[in-house]
């Protein structure tokens, strides 16, 4: 979930190409949460949502609301931000990785949702 299109675009066309994804996107944490419930197997959230509307969700509050309601869901943080703190703020909140939006981050959250699928298959929840 992203709030950019042409970078939510990216994403899905990147992951739609893949072998075995099904990609839902959503542009706000509001839309990402009332779709819980079809289950999903991973969660990418932006740490910046809803820019223009200050009542929306943030990043951080749709992370802690998510876990709230289903701990299980493993999620993968996007952002330009790299504040350390940050950082450890969205780890201490339930984020498996924080992945840094740079030149190459589409090949970075590759490698991390390879690695998430790959570990799942060798040790099944």
């Amino acid at each position: 979930m992203d709030d950019d299109k042409m970078m939510l675009n990216l994403m899905e066309y990147t992951f739609k190409c893949r072998e075995g994804f099904e990609v839902k996107s959503y542009f706000s944490g509001e839309e990402c949460i009332d779709n819980l419930k079809l289950n999903p197997d991973l969660i990418v959230l932006d740490y910046i949502l809803g820019e223009t509307d200050s009542n929306a969700m943030s990043g951080l509050e749709t992370l802690q609301k998510i876990n709230s309601l289903d701990k299980k869901i493993p999620v993968i943080i996007l952002s330009r931000e790299k504040n350390e703190n940050l950082i450890k703020e969205f780890l201490r909140f339930g984020a498996k990785k924080y992945v840094i939006k740079d030149d190459f981050f589409i090949d970075t959250l590759i490698e991390t949702i390879d690695g998430h699928f790959l570990e799942l298959e060798k040790h099944p929840v």
